[in-house]
């Protein structure tokens, strides 16, 4: 059973963003890259996936510049058999969209019978890539999912989706696109024969022109990114419980339209 990882390469939840000198993207000196944390979760499901089956192959996949290769490594690192990295100046500027189409094409040239997402990037918090690469596939797609397993025949999977309450549970037809949430597993660390042996494995890089596509300009692109303006000081309000309740309601509900 082959399955397809889509991760993405993000900046680290504890580097300091700050603003290019082009304010339509990030400053990318002294950032920390690392593979977003939803798609380890992916990552580790394919594992186990072909652990139980005792068969199998992980393929992990990603899109960006060079530096990509590096979030790629730990995938392999981690277990994953072999790496597809799309890199082309022609998708440089692209939106989620021509995200979406790279990887539904390089899906059906590799002819998977699952695709597996994280939930979303941490970096733009979109969260669109997997249900769009499913809508170009025409495959079935479940999203958020907290619990799966592929049937012994390798024809079906079931999923569930935490809910209110519970979990919804679905029964989709392979192959298919399922996203991965926090809670479905916990990711493995590499091991440092891991490590070792990633550096042999390979790292295909493909363009636009091998998977038979050509980009076309982005329907979305980013006009400008913004810092967010500081906290406001915190405010406390003296005197007796009782006064100082007037106080806070009436603050709430006057200065702070909050009521």
């Amino acid at each position: 059973m082959k399955i397809l990882v889509m991760i993405k390469q993000v900046p680290d939840t504890a580097t300091q963003v700050k603003v290019g000198s082009d304010p339509r993207a990030i400053d990318t000196a002294g950032v920390t890259w690392i593979v977003s944390p939803y798609d380890e979760y992916a990552v580790e499901e394919a594992l186990r996936i072909k652990e139980k089956r005792g068969q199998g192959e992980v393929v992990a996949v990603s899109l960006g510049p060079e530096r990509v290769k590096e979030a790629l490594r730990s995938c392999l690192a981690m277990g994953a058999d072999r790496a597809i990295h799309l890199l082309d100046p022609a998708w440089d500027a692209g939106d989620s969209l021509t995200t979406a189409r790279a990887l539904a094409a390089v899906i059906k040239q590799q002819a998977p019978a699952l695709a597996l997402f994280g939930r979303q990037a941490i970096d733009d918090d979109m969260g669109s890539v997997a249900a769009q690469v499913a809508e170009l596939l025409g495959w079935p797609c479940a999203s958020w999912i907290m619990e799966e397993a592929v049937d012994e025949a390798g024809k079906a999977v079931r999923v569930g989706r935490q809910m209110e309450g519970g979990l919804e549970v679905f029964d989709l037809p392979l192959p298919a696109v399922v996203s991965a949430q926090k809670g479905l597993n916990e990711p493995r660390y590499p091991t440092l024969k891991g490590i070792m042996g990633a550096k042999k494995k390979e790292i295909k890089d493909v363009k636009a022109a091998d998977l038979g596509i050509s980009p076309e300009a982005p329907g979305l692109s980013v006009i400008k990114l913004e810092t967010l303006p500081p906290r406001p000081p915190g405010r406390i309000i003296p005197g007796e419980p009782a006064e100082a309740v007037k106080e806070l309601v009436r603050a709430l509900r006057e200065d702070a339209k909050a009521i």
